[in-house]
């Protein structure tokens, strides 16, 4: 049994070693072939720079050689090529050769070896593409350069031909764009010649030239007619306009210092007169932005000519009311103050009340200035109605808050005044009061009246007494005023309502203890009861009598009162 394991044991390493040394040896085999492709790709690589055409192309070169420039050119290329075949070429098929070796020993040191060949196969083949490229750009150079100028010849024409037909358009510029098409033609003479030579190194120059040449006359004739609409007709027309109107305006009246149009036009004019300068040159840079700028502006001036004249019928309409509103309350205050004596004399006005019309008038005074201030600069036409009207509104404005603080001062003034006349006629009502009162005392002649009632009546003639005298006084408390006269109305209709109540009672009780007489005979309590009601009675004490003969007849006939009371009513 141990045998038998041992055997598996050895027959597994055995089997084991042989497979990692198949897959080392296919790894080596590997990495050789790896290496091996890698010397071939660089065979290759060397092979490719050896096999530029140069020598071809160099060929063409020698066919247009006409001038010393070119044949130095055409020699410098042949030996910078000689030189990447001698030495370039050679050092490359050394240092493959030199691969092919150390692929035997380090592997690190190949992979060294291979970097540097690449590097060296790299800088050899960036030598060799730029002699072909300086080669190429004068082989086809011709073709290159002639189509080109071709299709700007082609776009020449076309503008020449747009020239020509609106000629008229182009007004004072006409001349320096002639001039610039036959530098343009002089340009397209002079890339023939060198064409003819060969001077491709100046054809390029020319070419470039040519481009930018065409490009900018093509703006030229694009631009130039609206520029020059622009700067000989629209603005001059605009300008001619303005001044027009703006004399009329001032002739109407109108202030129109502010928009300075003498200054504004004249270097308006002078800023045409620049623009029309660099347009004659041909130098338009920004000149169509200027001219619209200008434009913009001139049109702007024929807004602010409307909104003058539209604020002008707004300040004529404002100042209208204004001035009406203003005399309105000038009159109110100067009659206020004109009866400020008077006014002083008949009232105890308060210093806060006074002061407060002071501050208004005060106001009211800076109002006038400005307002006149305002009327005297239109009327000198030293300011704008645009900027008046506006002043003109918050003047109104003023008028208005001011208004509103001058009927606070009208009502404490005016409030006095009623209290007074309220007084008086309230006066003249309490008194009447008081005489009805007397009237009905004296009317129904009750056998006595209590001591109480001459005091309330005395009470009542001191209080109206009172009223008398604060409405003679000068000036007069209104604040006091109202006091007497609150107390001698209470004091008065307390005394017509105590007048009302003791003949009401007095009537009542006489009506009940006559009334109860039928009873006399026949009960000896309520002859008792009617004759202490009478004795009450004629004591003054008249709701007493009242409920005693009340409750005495009560005995006989429970709904006494009631019959007492619709007698009362029926009398």
């Amino acid at each position: 049994m141990t045998t038998s394991v041992s055997l598996g044991i050895i027959t597994f390493a055995i089997i084991a070693i042989i497979v990692i040394i198949i897959v080392l040896s296919l790894m080596n085999k590997a990495k050789k072939k790896k290496f091996e492709n890698k010397i071939e790709e660089l065979e290759k690589e060397k092979n490719l720079i050896a096999s530029t055409p140069i020598m071809s192309e160099l060929q063409k070169v020698e066919e247009i050689i006409k001038t010393e420039k070119m044949e130095e050119k055409y020699k410098n290329w042949e030996e910078r090529f000689e030189d990447i075949k001698k030495d370039d070429i050679t050092k490359i098929t050394d240092m493959i050769v030199d691969l092919d070796v150390a692929s035997s020993f380090d592997k690190k040191e190949a992979k060294i070896k291979i970097a540097k060949a690449e590097l060296q196969i790299y800088t050899s083949k960036a030598k060799a593409d730029n002699i072909l490229k300086e080669i190429k750009d004068i082989t086809v150079s011709e073709e290159k350069y002639r189509g080109i100028v071709t299709k700007l010849k082609k776009k020449y024409r076309s503008l020449e031909q747009d020239f020509n037909e609106n000629k008229k358009d182009y007004e004072d510029s006409a001349e320096p764009i002639e001039l610039q098409f036959e530098n343009i033609e002089k340009r397209f003479l002079a890339f023939d010649k060198s064409m003819e030579d060969h001077e491709y190194s100046e054809v390029v120059h020319l070419v470039k030239a040519l481009d930018t040449m065409v490009d900018h006359i093509s703006i030229v004739i694009k631009e130039t007619p609206n520029i020059m609409l622009m700067i000989n007709h629209l603005i001059p027309q605009r300008i001619e306009e303005i001044v027009r109107i703006n004399e009329d305006l001032v002739k109407q009246g109108y202030c129109l210092d502010y928009l300075k149009i003498s200054y504004n036009v004249e270097q308006t004019k002078k800023r045409v007169s620049k623009i029309l300068d660099r347009v004659k040159v041909l130098n338009l840079e920004d000149c169509m932005f200027e001219l619209k700028t200008i434009l913009d502006y001139l049109d702007s001036l024929f807004n602010e000519f409307t909104k003058e004249k539209v604020a002008r019928k707004e300040y004529e309409n404002t100042t209208k009311i204004f001035k009406n509103k203003l005399k309105r309350v000038n009159d109110v205050v100067k009659d206020i103050y004109n009866q400020m004596d008077d006014i002083k004399k008949m009232y105890d006005l308060k210093d806060e009340d006074i002061k407060h019309l002071d501050e208004v008038n005060k106001r009211l005074l800076e109002i006038n200035v400005k307002y006149k201030k305002i009327l005297d600069a239109v009327k000198k036409q030293k300011a704008a109605y645009s900027k008046v009207d506006k002043e003109v509104s918050l003047l109104a404005l003023e008028l208005k808050n001011l208004e509103e603080d001058l009927d606070l001062s009208l009502k404490t003034l005016g409030s006095m005044y009623d209290d007074e006349v309220r007084a008086r006629e309230q006066l003249e009502e309490i008194q009447d009061l008081l005489k009805e009162c007397k009237k009905v005392i004296r009317s129904y002649k009750l056998p006595i009246i209590s001591n109480n009632y001459f005091i309330e009546l005395a009470e009542a003639n001191e209080a109206i007494g009172e009223i008398i005298k604060e409405l003679e006084k000068k000036p007069i408390t209104i604040k006091t005023l109202n006091v007497r006269v609150d107390t001698a109305r209470d004091l008065v209709l307390k005394l017509y309502n105590t007048t009302n109540e003791m003949i009401k009672n007095a009537r009542l009780a006489e009506i009940a203890i006559v009334y109860g007489n039928r009873y006399r005979h026949d009960y000896e309590e309520i002859d008792r009861g009617l004759n202490t009601a009478q004795i009450m009675f004629y004591k003054g004490k008249y709701k007493q009598a009242l409920e005693t003969s009340i409750n005495t007849i009560n005995f006989i006939e429970p709904s006494i009162e009631r019959k007492v009371y619709d007698l009362y009513e029926e009398k």
